[in-house]
């Protein structure tokens, strides 16, 4: 069964408090070289085919349900 990847991330404008925590929390941990960290959400759907009708289903299932499209962008594909 092919199984549809939907990856949420906020847009680059936006602020990211969470990302923001854990670039922060990394240098304490002793991890370095990180220069900058993004959070965001991902979403596998299990569905019957891949074809093009689904995955233009499953893109307005991420723009209405998955995602706020004012303050986040999203990224569907196919993972093998």
């Amino acid at each position: 069964m092919p199984r549809v990847i939907v990856d949420v991330m906020p847009k680059p404008e936006i602020l990211d408090p969470q990302g923001k925590a854990v670039h922060g929390a990394l240098p304490r941990l002793g991890f370095s070289g990180i220069t900058d960290v993004r959070q965001g959400k991902r979403f596998e759907l299990e569905v019957d085919a891949a074809d093009e009708a689904t995955l233009a289903e499953i893109a307005k299932i991420a723009e209405t349900l998955l995602s706020n499209p004012v303050i986040e962008d999203f990224a569907v594909r196919v993972e093998q």
